[in-house]
C-alpha cells in the first residue's frame, strides 16, 4: 500500500498536459487499428496454423510450439470483453477452472469416446470446460492425458478441439472486423445506440484496460499466491506449460499497448512502470509460481502484483486524469 500511495503522489505531482475539468481526445480508431483489430486477425492466423498442424501430426510434443504462439497471441487481447468478446472470449480460455471441469469433461469424452470428439462442428456444442486454450494445455502438458498415440481418439479429440479452436477465434476477428469495430468508430452518430456520444467508447475501452490490469494482479497473481499459511501454486494459470509469468507479462503489456493506442499523447510513468515490471519478473526463479511457498519466491512474486497495481495506478492518472476520470473509478461497473 505504501508503495502504490508514494507512486501516486509522484505522478500527481507531475505537471498535466491538459486541465482535468477538459477531457481529452482519445484515439478509438488508433485503439482499433494499433492494437485491437491487429490482435484477433493474429490470433486468427495463429489458431490456423496450429490447427493446420494437428492434422499433419497431432502429438503433443510437436503442438506445444504452436500452441504457445497462438496463446502469445492471445493474450494481446486476452482481457477484452466487450462486443464480440463479451460472450466469444470464455469459451476461448475457461479460467479459472476452480472446480476442475476441465479434465473431469476430457476424462469422460475420452473413456466413452464420445462421438462429438470427432465432429468440430458439433464441438462448439460440448462444455466450454473442454473448449478452447486451456483444455489443450492438458492434452499437450498434463501426464495423465499428453502420452496418446497416432490414430487414437485423443488424438482425434486433439484434432477436433484445434479446429474448433481456429473457428472461435475466426469469428472473433470476423466480429470485431465486420461489425463492432465500427460500432466503436461511430459512437455517438445517429443509429447507434450502443454508444451515445464519443466518450463512452473511450471509456469503454478505458475500462477494459484497468480491468485486465486488476485480473492480472488479483487472478493470475493472487490464486497462486493464496494467503501466507496457505499458498495455492496449482491455482495458477497454464502452470502446467510454464505459462504462468509469461501471461502476467503478456497481458499486461496488452494493457499497455491498448492504452498507449487509445492515449494521443506520451505515457513515461506508464512505461516506466512496465519496464519495472519486465525486471521485476527477472527475479521470479520459477516461472509457473510453483514454488511460492517459499518466502523469497513468495516475496518475488508479491512484489510482482505490486507492480502490476502500480501500471494500473499510473495509467489511472496519465489517462483517467487526461480524460476527466478520477482515480478510484470502479472498473468493473464501467463508470
Amino acid at each position: 500500500m505504501t508503495y502504490r500511495l508514494t507512486l501516486c503522489a509522484a505522478l500527481l505531482a507531475a505537471p498535466l498536459v491538459a486541465p482535468l475539468a477538459a477531457p481529452a481526445q482519445a484515439g478509438v480508431p488508433e485503439a482499433l487499428s494499433a492494437h485491437i483489430l491487429p490482435g484477433f486477425a493474429g490470433f486468427a492466423q495463429a489458431t490456423e496454423t496450429l490447427a493446420g498442424a494437428a492434422q499433419a501430426d497431432c502429438t503433443a510434443a510437436s503442438l506445444r510450439e504452436p500452441w504457445m504462439h497462438a496463446f502469445d497471441r492471445w493474450n494481446a487481447v486476452a482481457d477484452i470483453h466487450i462486443g464480440p468478446s463479451e460472450t466469444g472470449a470464455l469459451p476461448v480460455a475457461f479460467w479459472p477452472d476452480s472446480r476442475g471441469f476441465t479434465p473431469k469433461t476430457l476424462t469422460r469424452l475420452i473413456t466413452g469416446e464420445e462421438e462429438v470428439g470427432r465432429d468440430p462442428v458439433a464441438y462448439a456444442d460440448v462444455s466450454i470446460a473442454a473448449r478452447g486454450l486451456y483444455p489443450l494445455e492438458f492434452m499437450l502438458y498434463d501426464p495423465d492425458f499428453w502420452d496418446y498415440e497416432p490414430g487414437s481418439y485423443a488424438c482425434t479429440l486433439v484434432q477436433t478441439m484445434t479446429r474448433d479452436l481456429a473457428r472461435q477465434a475466426a469469428a472473433l476477428d470476423a466480429g470485431w472486423e465486420e461489425q463492432f469495430a465500427d460500432v466503436l468508430r461511430t459512437a455517438g452518430q445517429e443509429g447507434n445506440a450502443t454508444y451515445m456520444g464519443e466518450d463512452e467508447a473511450v471509456r469503454a475501452l478505458y475500462t477494459q484496460i484497468l480491468t485486465g490490469l486488476e485480473f492480472t494482479a488479483d487472478t493470475r497473481l493472487g490464486r497462486p499466491l493464496g494467503t501466507f499459511e496457505r499458498p495455492r501454486p496449482t491455482r495458477a494459470e497454464a502452470w502446467r506449460s510454464g505459462r504462468s509469468l509469461r501471461n502476467v507479462l503478456q497481458d499486461s503489456k496488452g494493457a499497455y499497448d491498448m492504452a498507449a493506442a487509445l492515449a494521443d499523447w506520451d505515457l513515461p510513468q506508464s512505461k516506466a512502470a512496465l519496464d519495472r515490471l519486465y525486471e521485476l519478473a527477472e527475479r521470479v526463479e520459477e516461472p509457473s509460481f510453483q514454488a511460492v511457498d517459499d518466502p523469497s519466491e513468495r516475496l518475488h512474486v508479491e512484489i510482482l502484483q505490486q507492480q502490476v497495481r502500480a501500471l494500473s495506478d499510473a495509467l489511472e492518472l496519465e489517462i483517467g486524469l487526461r480524460l476527466g476520470i478520477q482515480p478510484g473509478f470502479n472498473s468493473g461497473d464501467g463508470d
